[in-house]
């Protein structure tokens, strides 16, 4: 039997935890075993200002109960003065930037690049990081390799500003990582395990659309490689999104993959079949510390071949491998 090994307070920096009662109900599978997570900003309305963050996260606080679990918070991207963002920097971990209209609640999102270059100063000038869900409007199998070059152009122009491309699934944006030195990247689970095969190449399957859109096997192929070679500028975030089943199997499809309950045993898993555990806790936590330069709470997390069955639902959820059974199960120990 292979032996079980501890995760030192592992992080998730890119992460959905809703409103009411689906926060109440769905926080605890984070917090459970995550030291910290960063807590995305796209609620309605969106968190963009400083009193909304305060209630978001006093009500984080409230669901997660007596679990060691920090929120790093972020406001949503709006025309800030440098006033507004001086406030906020002891607040937030980062701002979020969405392009209007591109995935869940960014109605309200930035529908001109060119009309938020002043934020982008103010914000290089104070070191408050950028987070960005990085596509256009264009094909879908397209539009990250698209915003592909609104990176590298943002990257050269404010080379000081420390920017996150979210969630990124392209070989693309893998080689613009090592172009700048202040550029970083979060992956998720579904993005390093999937193609667009496993949701569309049979029946589709709903509760893995998401955005952006899994894709091809190179893409998928080319994450793994950066992470397995434990690339420093990359670093886990789940973008976990939790929507009620009756907005999964239905018309109009809500967009996100619910994968908080399985994230640590799952890559554990991943690891450890490539032979590489020993990486897993720079990919879940030390390069985000050092990105961020940020000290999370103790938690340790062990590592166990201990078979368990993934469940059919989570607060009302479906979750990722719902059903499934997995070798490896995350047990906090202290």
């Amino acid at each position: 039997m292979s032996p079980p090994w501890i995760i030192h307070s592992p992080l998730d920096m890119h992460l959905h935890l809703r409103q009411d009662e689906m926060l109440r109900a769905i926080a605890p599978a984070s917090s459970r075993g995550f030291a910290g997570a960063v807590i995305m900003p796209n609620l309605v309305p969106p968190v963009d200002n400083l009193e909304a963050l305060f209630a978001y996260r006093e009500a984080i606080q409230r669901a997660i109960g007596q679990d060691v679990f920090t929120p790093y918070m972020t406001l949503f991207f709006r025309n800030y003065t440098a006033a507004e963002l001086e406030r906020a920097k002891p607040h937030i971990i980062g701002i979020k930037l969405y392009p209007e209209g591109v995935t869940t609640n960014s109605e309200d999102g930035v529908r001109d690049l060119r009309e938020a270059h002043a934020v982008f100063d103010a914000m290089e000038q104070l070191e408050i990081p950028l987070l960005v869900h990085g596509e256009t409007h264009g094909f879908v199998m397209d539009r990250e390799r698209e915003f592909t070059k609104i990176y590298d152009d943002l990257a050269r122009r404010y080379p000081n500003l420390t920017i996150i491309m979210e969630h990124i699934t392209t070989v693309e944006a893998v080689k613009l990582l090592d172009r700048h030195p202040r550029l970083h990247a979060t992956v998720t689970l579904h993005h390093l395990l999937l193609t667009l095969d496993d949701m569309a190449g049979g029946l589709l399957n709903p509760h893995l659309f998401c955005k952006p859109l899994l894709k091809t096997p190179a893409d998928r192929d080319a994450l793994q490689e950066a992470v397995l070679a434990g690339h420093p500028k990359i670093m886990f975030g789940s973008d976990s999104a939790p929507h009620p089943r009756h907005k999964k199997e239905c018309c109009g499809c809500a967009a996100g993959v619910f994968s908080a309950p399985v994230a640590l045993s799952r890559l554990g898993g991943f690891f450890h079949s490539q032979g590489l555990s020993r990486l897993m806790q720079g990919f879940v936590s030390d390069h985000a510390q050092a990105i961020y330069g940020i000290t999370p709470p103790v938690k340790r997390v062990e590592l166990r071949p201990e078979p368990w069955r993934v469940p059919d639902e989570v607060g009302g959820v479906i979750p990722f491998l719902a059903g499934t059974h997995l070798p490896w199960r995350d047990v906090v120990v202290d």
